[in-house]
């Protein structure tokens, strides 16, 4: 697959997706949502419309400013979000929860994810836990059934193992909410976070043993991380209750249309398939605020022509 020159460069999509990749004969159609982050120079309810005209069946809703920063959130916005959605027939993929760049009353380009649910200050991270909440929350209202969270930074001061104590302390509280609203949370590894690769996710949701806490597996963290993917997604199985994907170049953690990296998306799906995964799969393009609309439609696109190839 070609590297990205330009945001004119079209994608080919199924030139080379079969060079090393086996694929099940029984694959069945993917399940495609776009996260509204790429939009948010628009508002959430714009942004929705955007995602609906392209043609994706599912939408992931940033719980964060612009869109749905979840103090500020009112029923009735929740309502009329409700109401546009089922207007547009698109299904609520997953709350992202991620960061609370609205927390700071300003915007910035890394995306943060302090305070975390692993802080070492318990006003700040008991903010955190009663922001999730209000998550959960917004996700039982609008019929979703995951929000994603991350475990946030390793703190200076603060021992790994000490951060793991506060943020296992803090998921003991929010799945006690989670499950009372039927809402699954999945947590996102990313490189440099306190869980940043499978294997530490793995033993967090064994030792937490609820099965409301799984995996937001995003394809590109794990890419980075040099992670082979069939490996991950056997290990986390049945606890993935989410997928974000994106294209990666040269292990480089910048989020890529799909198909201008060299991430093996035919592979990629042959393993979901093989173990069994049948939820959304999110396109997740944030790094691309001035043409979401385009990042949109060659991402859904691609797949398709990817989709079709595996299904003939």
């Amino acid at each position: 697959m070609g590297r990205m020159h330009g945001t004119d460069h079209e994608v080919s999509p199924v030139s080379n997706a079969f060079s090393h990749s086996r694929v099940p004969a029984a694959w069945k159609e993917m399940r495609l949502s776009f996260s509204t982050n790429a939009f948010v120079n628009y508002s959430v309810f714009e942004a929705v419309e955007r995602i609906a005209s392209i043609g994706y069946p599912g939408v992931e809703l940033l719980a964060d400013t612009p869109h749905l920063y979840a103090p500020a959130v009112t029923a009735s916005d929740l309502s009329k979000l409700k109401e546009l959605l089922d207007q547009k027939d698109l299904q609520v993929a997953n709350i992202n929860a991620n960061t609370a760049m609205g927390y700071y009353g300003m915007s910035f380009w890394e995306p943060l994810f302090e305070p975390s649910l692993a802080n070492p200050d318990p006003a700040a991270r008991g903010w955190r836990i009663d922001y999730s909440k209000k998550c959960i929350d917004m996700a039982r209202a609008l019929g979703c059934r995951t929000v994603s969270l991350t475990s946030g930074r390793m703190v200076s001061g603060l021992t790994p193992k000490e951060g793991l104590n506060l943020l296992e302390e803090s998921l003991r509280e929010l799945l006690a909410h989670a499950e009372k609203n039927e809402v699954r949370l999945g947590i996102e590894y990313e490189p440099g976070l306190l869980i940043e690769r499978c294997e530490e996710l793995v033993l967090l949701v064994e030792r937490m043993d609820s099965p409301y806490l799984g995996a937001n597996l995003d394809i590109g963290h794990s890419h980075v991380l040099g992670e082979d993917h069939e490996e991950t997604i056997a290990r986390l199985s049945t606890h993935i209750f989410h997928l974000h994907l994106e294209d990666i170049q040269d292990k480089k953690h910048y989020h890529l249309i799909p198909g201008l990296g060299e991430v093996d998306f035919a592979a990629l799906l042959g393993s979901l398939e093989k173990h069994g995964y049948d939820g959304f799969i999110t396109v997740e393009l944030y790094t691309y605020p001035q043409e979401p609309d385009a990042a949109a439609r060659k991402s859904l696109a691609y797949l398709r022509a990817l989709n079709s190839s595996l299904l003939s």
